[in-house]
């Protein structure tokens, strides 16, 4: 017969065996868990950069539809940059006042503000810095020499339109005080004196000397480019206040425009077709005028101080300019964007 004592202490070893493999099941358990990897804090997105706001006065017409081609393909966006267009006749007092930041202006005009004490700066030349004017005779004109006598329009007196008129006619032979001058305006209004009869001829921007040659209302009689080769006469002026405050953002706005007219340059297809579009003329015209322009279309930022002084003298020739100005203190080439290395 087994002893009361002897049941116990059993019991309390079968206990005791109970509660270590218990003990052992569970440190098993333990350590057979996954533990959550540490995970390194996650840093919160960076606030993109606020675009910077740019008041731009750009020319309207062919002259800027490359900035708008380049806009269409994001390429200011791209710069980190807001561009408002400012429409104003008159980019000097803009640029004086501050109410502008960057536009293109006429040369000549460029330098004589900057001259009088305007607060500007010409950062670069345009994609293109030769004239593209035409003098476009009424159908029955033969040519430029045909003009002695008559009434041409020379759009603004002047301004390089009205040089490059009277620069063709004189060129050719035809005495200036033979030939009457009027301020016939530009573009269509311009186009509209040679077909209604009140000009023989007008100087004129493309897309109209092409498109009076497609409707027959008139002809180009002269490329003004063929006889000033080197009258110097768009560039890109910058507010001196901007240039101090946001230096990068002349340069932005400089490397975004040249991209723009290259781009519109190496895709003639598809720039014809936009000009077309934006300008309103027939597929046929917008090709005619901008193969006309091609060898002018340099897309070269840098302004040579020897053309801008030989400009500035032919002004003073035909009394359009008072004095020469030393152009070297009003040109800053330091935002031209550096070609990338090979």
């Amino acid at each position: 017969m087994t002893s009361i004592p002897f049941i116990a202490r059993a019991r309390r070893i079968r206990w005791a065996r109970l509660v270590a493999v218990g003990v052992g099941i569970a440190i098993l358990a333990a350590c057979s868990r996954t533990e959550p990897e540490a995970k390194a804090p996650v840093a919160a997105p960076a606030a993109e950069a606020a675009p910077l706001k740019l008041r731009y006065a750009g020319y309207p017409g062919v002259t800027g539809l490359g900035v708008q081609l380049g806009i269409e393909k994001g390429f200011f966006k791209d710069e980190g940059l807001a561009l408002e267009f400012i429409n104003t006749q008159d980019a000097i007092s803009g640029l004086a006042s501050g109410d502008i930041d960057i536009a293109d202006w006429n040369t000549t005009g460029a330098i004589v503000a900057a001259g009088k004490g305007v607060p500007l700066s010409i950062v670069a030349s345009m994609f293109r810095h030769v004239g593209p004017f035409y003098l476009v005779g009424a159908p029955e004109v033969a040519s430029v020499a045909a003009l002695e006598g008559k009434t041409v329009g020379a759009a603004a007196f002047g301004t390089g339109l009205d040089v490059y008129a009277r620069t063709i006619l004189s060129k050719e032979g035809v005495p200036l005080d033979s030939v009457s001058f009027v301020a016939n305006g530009v573009n269509a209004a311009a186009l509209a004196t040679v077909e209604n009869g009140s000009v023989s001829a007008t100087i004129l921007h493309e897309p109209f000397a092409s498109l009076a040659e497609a409707t027959g209302k008139g002809k180009v009689l002269a490329a003004g480019y063929d006889y000033l080769p080197r009258f110097h006469t768009g560039v890109i002026v910058a507010n001196n206040r901007f240039i101090a405050n946001a230096p990068q953002g002349v340069e932005k706005f400089l490397r975004a425009y040249f991209k723009s007219n290259a781009y519109a340059k190496a895709h003639l297809d598809e720039y014809k077709a936009f000009y077309a579009k934006r300008l309103g003329v027939d597929p046929k015209v917008a090709d005619a005028a901008v193969q006309r322009e091609l060898p002018i279309w340099a897309n070269d930022p840098k302004v040579s101080l020897e053309e801008v002084e030989e400009t500035q003298k032919i002004q003073l020739a035909l009394g359009f300019q008072k004095e020469l100005y030393d152009a070297a203190k009003f040109v800053n080439l330091a935002f031209i964007p550096k070609a990338p290395a090979p």
